[in-house]
């Protein structure tokens, strides 16, 4: 899926992002009767990959399919682990061309002309030209800092991924949505000792129907040490210091993990010249071609909404790629893999 490319190699399109957004815009371009390729910082599904190891997704196979690919599952809700095995499988069949492990530096040039620079794991630089640009970066890669003193210790962690390492720990989990839930849960049944921390006066309401009265019971049995209407206020080496209502309290704590949620790339966005609008910091963008109000550079996915993550998920983000494909049936006059003017 990966091969590399010269200066002088051109790409009809160059989607910014290997995710399955990313992945179903490729393959409607690709279907389309253009030349695509993907970059990514890391590997497929990037995001993906680093969830927790035994995530359940909330929906059903049927609505993270792309590319008319059936997900077959035994499971009413697939898997992290079988989602990666589709996508991969989906990549194959399409025989997607994946720049996996290429940082995005800047993207130069102009509508039909784009340069896209990047950057590999060893340093070395390389240039892509495409005659248009997708971005599909999602918003899981920068996590919403709490900027307290000690967030940057290393026993602190915004991401979560298996409850092994923390067997017979103290551990923090900051936050009061899926995520903070799933942690503590996972955490508290494989032998860690957990305290929970969150802003809100309960856990929220978004939480899986399924888990909500599982955490909610652990809390109300003393199971999980819950604080609501809480902040940290700092982090040390061996402990945790919370505001509560009732006033500030230091814990023994061996980790700390804050589910304070994730956001997208904005300053990358604005490095394109991509407008960012509004309170929830929306990218201009039009609701039809999902083209940004910068000529030739298309937004697909979750980074349409802005900070309103909680909006586009794979359920509906898997179909940009077919609005972005028909503008650039309109668009795309010349024949694939020239550039105006080249």
């Amino acid at each position: 899926m990966d091969s590399s490319a010269g200066k002088a190699e051109v790409l009809d399109v160059l989607v910014i992002g290997a995710g399955p957004t990313g992945m179903a815009c490729a393959i409607e371009a690709q279907r389309a009767g253009f030349r695509s390729a993907l970059v990514d910082k890391g590997c497929l599904c990037n995001s993906l990959f680093h969830y927790p190891s035994h995530m359940t997704f909330f929906t059903t196979s049927e609505l993270l399919e792309i590319g008319d690919i059936p997900f077959p599952s035994p499971n009413a809700k697939p898997t992290r682990n079988e989602a990666l095995e589709y996508y991969r499988k989906v990549a194959e069949h399409y025989r997607l061309d994946v720049r996996a492990y290429r940082i995005v530096e800047k993207v130069t040039g102009k509508d039909f002309d784009f340069e896209v620079h990047t950057r590999d794991r060893f340093g070395r630089a390389n240039v892509y030209r495409a005659r248009k640009v997708v971005v599909a970066t999602g918003y899981y890669d920068l996590p919403n800092m709490m900027d307290i003193p000690g967030e940057d210790l290393p026993k602190v962690q915004h991401y979560y991924n298996d409850p092994h390492p923390y067997a017979g720990m103290d551990v923090l989990v900051i936050g009061g949505k899926n995520s903070a839930a799933i942690a503590a849960l996972e955490l508290w049944r494989h032998g860690a000792r957990v305290t929970l921390a969150h802003r809100g006066p309960q856990m929220h309401r978004h939480v899986k129907y399924w888990i909500l009265p599982d955490i909610e019971n652990r809390i109300r049995n003393g199971e999980i040490r819950a604080y609501f209407e809480t902040t940290v206020a700092r982090i040390d080496p061996d402990t945790a210091t919370l505001e509560t209502p009732d006033g500030s309290l230091t814990i023994a704590n061996d980790f700390v993990l804050a589910m304070t949620g994730y956001r997208p790339d904005f300053t990358f966005l604005e490095s394109l010249g991509v407008r960012i609008e509004g309170e929830d910091r929306c990218p201009a963008c039009d609701p039809r071609s999902l083209e940004s109000n910068v000529p030739g550079i298309y937004l697909a996915g979750v980074i349409i909404a802005g900070e309103r993550t909680n909006e586009i998920f794979i359920e509906n983000g898997r179909f940009h790629g077919r609005q972005i494909a028909e503008d650039l049936k309109q668009r795309l006059r010349l024949p694939a893999g020239e550039l105006a003017g080249v």
